[in-house]
């Protein structure tokens, strides 16, 4: 059983022993350790911070201490029971908060959960804002409130309606053109509360939702990572139903992949690539996707006259690399689509309802429009190495023999060829060294990574 500690925020499994897993004492210590930091950024008299949680079976558990520590430091909380990340993105400047915390351990299995902190603009803490919360984590230097300046708690269960009519004032969600196609969509939520939003949205928007894996009971019914292999299910409802196309997220709801109408995937890389396109196509600007993305968006982004940029792994790397470029659209490849005219955060939600919006508007069919995007494809590998190798002296190694091509070195190292790429990035718990490759088949883009990793064993010499 696992406690990681990082950056990213606090993510474990449930049960075990203290400072090995996610137990009620760890949820305890990091959230008071959040408290403090809010506690450092202002001086105030009273402080406030949202908190809302995906369905997983633990939710509750963990909301109920999380939400007590913080009421023992003083802060008040706003309670947005089952939610959304995007949700609670949203909610935290809305509420003139301090910050929020989201319950949920994303695309993980059930036995997982995390603490995903929030600032008081609704974004994931930086590096050295999230460090600071594990110091003082690691520290103990917490303090609490005496019984006269104890915390409240106020519900406030009206945060997906709001959401929603968020979603739907955006200037170029095209809501008319929507609900005059008459859409059926298969909705496949993994049993977590994107079974409540999505059909929610779809309704509002005029489009006849199917629910499948719908009911918030944090009983994963498959892997809830939305890939294709994890998607079966989907594929078989929408065919069975006629559906003009299907839906899959993460329990989170930040992460969106699409089946087409005949039940094959769109590609959670293309996504993104949709959305962009939709968007370009009524305003061109500049987009940005982590390193580790599709090609494609670059191709789409500079079809429209725009410039593209590649930003480190992890969704505040996008954001900051958004802002330093004005970009109007960005995310990740992993279906993460990120539209500063909603706020900067991946949202499920507003990726929707944009693709629908390219969908009403181009009166096209979701297979139709894939093949009208270049086509990549990827592989995604690693390699396992001895804890006594020096991973940073590999990269340098592999720097240097491609010195003459395309290079970044902001994440890892990545070397744009011509027609393909290769992306390796080390791991920060484990001696392993991730490559992620792209090029225009399938074959082509397995043999790259397989000579990145011969190149590699050569370089260790086993």
């Amino acid at each position: 059983m696992t406690l990681i500690k990082s950056i990213s925020g606090i993510r474990g499994t449930i049960g075990g022993s203290v400072d090995t897993n996610l137990t009620p004492i760890d949820t305890v210590k990091f959230a008071a350790a959040y408290g403090t930091w809010i506690k450092e950024q202002r001086t105030k008299k009273s402080y406030r911070v949202v908190i809302g949680r995906d369905a997983r079976i633990s939710g509750a558990m963990i909301q109920n201490l999380v939400m007590n520590t913080l009421i023992g430091m003083g802060i008040d909380v706003i309670d947005l029971d089952l939610s959304t990340t995007p949700t609670v993105e949203i909610a935290v400047p809305l509420e003139h908060a301090d910050g929020g915390i989201i319950l949920t351990a994303s695309h993980n299995p059930k036995q997982w959960n995390a603490l995903k902190l929030l600032d008081h603009n609704g974004e994931f803490l930086n590096s050295d804002h999230s460090q600071r919360v594990l110091d003082i984590a690691a520290a103990d230097s917490m303090e609490f409130a005496g019984v006269d300046d104890l915390g409240t708690i106020t519900i406030n269960q009206a945060y997906f309606d709001i959401h929603i009519d968020a979603v739907l004032d955006l200037e170029h969600v095209n809501v008319k053109a929507i609900a005059a196609c008459k859409f059926k969509v298969v909705v496949d939520a993994v049993n977590s509360t994107g079974g409540i939003a999505i059909p929610l949205l779809l309704e509002r928007l005029g489009v006849e939702p199917v629910k499948l894996h719908c009911e918030p009971n944090g009983h994963f019914p498959h892997n809830p990572e939305p890939l294709k292999q994890h998607l079966t299910d989907l594929s078989e409802k929408v065919v069975a139903t006629g559906a003009d196309f299907g839906i899959a997220v993460d329990p989170d709801v930040d992460r969106l992949a699409f089946m087409d109408e005949k039940g094959v995937m769109f590609g959670e890389e293309y996504t993104l690539v949709a959305c962009a396109d939709y968007i370009l196509s009524h305003k061109p600007g500049n987009t940005v996707s982590n390193l580790s993305s599709t090609r494609a968006l670059r191709d789409v982004t500079e079809k429209y006259g725009g410039t593209y940029t590649a930003s480190a792994v992890g969704e505040v790397n996008v954001v900051n690399a958004m802002k330093a470029s004005n970009a109007i659209i960005g995310g990740e490849g992993n279906g993460g689509i990120i539209y500063p005219e909603s706020h900067c955060g991946r949202d499920a939600l507003v990726g929707v309802a944009l693709f629908l919006s390219l969908l009403a508007e181009r009166k096209i069919a979701v297979s139709t429009l894939r093949a009208s995007y270049p086509s990549y494809f990827m592989s995604k590998k690693k390699i396992d190495l001895n804890h006594t190798i020096d991973v940073d002296a590999i990269l340098v190694a592999i720097e240097a023999k491609y010195s003459k091509e395309k290079i970044s070195t902001i994440d890892g190292v990545k070397i744009d060829f011509t027609n393909e790429w290769v992306h390796l990035r080390k791991s920060n718990t484990e001696p392993i060294i991730r490559i992620y490759t792209e090029a225009p088949t399938q074959h082509a883009s397995n043999a790259l990574a397989d000579k990145i990793i011969n190149e590699i064993r050569e370089v260790v010499g086993v």
